[in-house]
């Protein structure tokens, strides 16, 4: 599943993070990429000790926690500290999958990366090219959202980042560990959570139906999520 979450973060919170980057020592793409990355990879990055990093992060994962739709489709049990890049001057990272683990470095935290994150923090008219390309059995998703707007998507996804030739792409990447590992799975949780929620707006959240499909719901959780 792939999925366009806007509003992630508010324009008081955008400008908030801009700042901080902006003012931040930026490093090359590299220092996190794998041997397959780091042949594709053409940008900058912040390291992932930076204060800048820390104190974005924070405002990110509070975000994530107040986004019923980020819940809903993600299923979180473990999000990756949020890491940002910069593209500029034709920078680009071309065609890759992310890795199946992700390690904090220094550190005994890892997770399983089931689903892949990018929070776009430039407004999209600020830049030309920079487009994030997920590909799936349906073909090739060009993608560039507002400053704010999350793109959620399964990390076992080919994608790259089209050239940036005019102005500076700013974003945030991540990956998430759901409870549920299958995308299948997620997926018909999603859709599921999404109709109770399209009912109850009429009937009410009392209604027996309602009742009835929310257990189901929570069966099926039950049955497929891994905590």
């Amino acid at each position: 599943m792939m999925i366009a979450i806007p509003g992630v973060l508010d324009p008081h919170a955008v400008t908030r993070c801009r700042d901080l980057l902006t003012a931040a020592e930026w490093i090359d793409g590299n220092a996190t990429s794998g041997p397959q990355s780091a042949l594709a990879k053409r940008n900058r990055q912040l390291p992932e000790d930076s204060p800048a990093a820390r104190e974005v992060g924070e405002i990110i994962l509070d975000a994530l926690g107040r986004s019923p739709t980020f819940v809903a489709a993600a299923l979180p049990l473990k999000v990756f500290p949020p890491l940002f890049n910069l593209y500029a001057g034709g920078e680009r990272f071309d065609t890759h999958v992310d890795n199946a683990i992700r390690i904090k470095r220094g550190s005994d935290f890892r997770i399983r990366s089931d689903l892949s994150a990018t929070l776009f923090l430039a407004d999209a008219d600020s830049y030309d090219g920079g487009e994030l390309v997920v590909e799936d059995h349906l073909g090739s998703h060009r993608v560039k959202l507002p400053a704010g707007d999350l793109l959620l998507y399964p990390a076992s996804s080919l994608h790259h980042v089209t050239p940036v030739t005019r102005g500076e792409r700013l974003c945030s990447f991540f990956w998430i560990q759901s409870m549920v590992r299958d995308d299948a799975a997620r997926t018909t949780l999603f859709d599921l959570d999404g109709a109770i929620q399209d009912i109850a707006a009429d009937r009410g959240q009392d209604d027996p139906a309602i009742i009835r499909l929310t257990g189901v719901y929570h069966n099926l959780l039950r049955r497929w999520a891994e905590v």
